[in-house]
């Protein structure tokens, strides 16, 4: 098997730094739904994944570069493998853009946390992996929550579109939580992480593009902007996350990933007057409680010992 890559492993560093980096992640990748929504639906979703994939590249070689692992760590043995998880990843990103189209930024940022309790699921079911009673608690919780926040949809208590808004956002989760898996097991057999990172914006790049015959816009001034600022904040964001596991561990960083739900709900409310309605408040606890519960690090804690990881 062949070994990860090397300085993209753990070091024993400052675990503040660590969490500090996740949180400046979530951050990041709040701009970049801020920028996505802001575009509206006056520049076609394909012309927009092309954007995010293609300008997410220019952090994102840098940072390979820098990390020693360009262009030699990009060399693959499992292409198909490879192929499977950017076309699942990247048909979430069209389904994830459309559900900020359709819904508040906090509503869709919150249904993209149903994917732990789905990958929990799909682990089980692919992967053989255990599903005690802790995850099966946390799937409980993920569902449930999904099921109270649906409802008002459901029951045309919601603006128009919002049901397909509501639906799109549970198809990101499903479709989040099976490429997740299938880089689940990419890392097992041995394939590195900026390998993965790198083919996946590769692949997501090329398939906006193939979109453009469907009719492309001409960005003014600010539209480009947006466009390149979702590229470059999506691109930030990885970095940022992928730096941040290099000072702590999974589970001290877990808790601060949630504040992507907080930023997008200060964010909705500054920028575009987006209050969380009732069913927010509710489900949130529980497809939020639920994604920890269900996910590996929502366990106890291990103490970290005093060799590199």
């Amino acid at each position: 098997m062949r070994s990860a890559d090397p300085r993209l492993a753990m070091l024993p560093g400052d675990e503040t730094l660590g969490i500090l980096l996740r949180i400046a992640a979530t951050l990041a990748f709040a701009v970049m739904g801020v920028c996505i929504k802001a575009l509206g639906p006056a520049v076609p979703l394909g012309q927009v994944v092309f954007f995010r994939s293609a300008f997410a590249l220019i952090p994102l070689i840098a940072f390979l570069w820098w990390s020693g692992i360009f262009p030699s760590g990009l060399t693959t043995t499992r292409p198909l493998g490879h192929i499977f998880r950017c076309l699942m990843g990247a048909a979430a990103m069209f389904t994830s853009f459309a559900t900020i189209r359709l819904l508040p930024l906090a509503e869709a940022t919150m249904l993209s946390y149903l994917a732990p309790a789905l990958m929990a699921l799909m682990g089980w079911a692919l992967l053989g992996e255990r599903l005690g009673l802790r995850r099966l608690g946390g799937v409980a919780m993920g569902l449930a929550g999904g099921v109270v926040f649906g409802l008002p949809a459901l029951s045309g208590n919601l603006p128009h579109g919002s049901l397909l808004g509501v639906a799109l956002g549970v198809l990101t989760a499903v479709l989040t939580a099976g490429a997740l898996i299938q880089v689940r097991r990419l890392t097992i057999l041995g394939e590195g992480a900026g390998a993965i990172a790198f083919w996946f914006a590769v692949v997501s790049a090329l398939a906006g593009a193939a979109t453009l015959p469907l009719g492309w816009v001409q960005p003014d001034g600010l539209q480009l902007a947006l466009l390149l600022g979702a590229g470059l904040a999506g691109g930030v964001a990885h970095i940022l996350m992928t730096l941040s596991f290099r000072h702590a561990e999974a589970a001290a960083l877990a808790p601060f990933e949630y504040l992507s739900v907080l930023w997008a709900v200060v964010l909705g409310v500054m920028i575009f007057a987006e209050l969380p309605g009732w069913s927010f408040v509710m489900a949130a606890p529980l497809i939020l409680g639920g994604a920890f519960v269900a996910s590996p690090v929502g366990k106890k804690r291990k103490p970290r010992s005093s060799h590199n990881h």
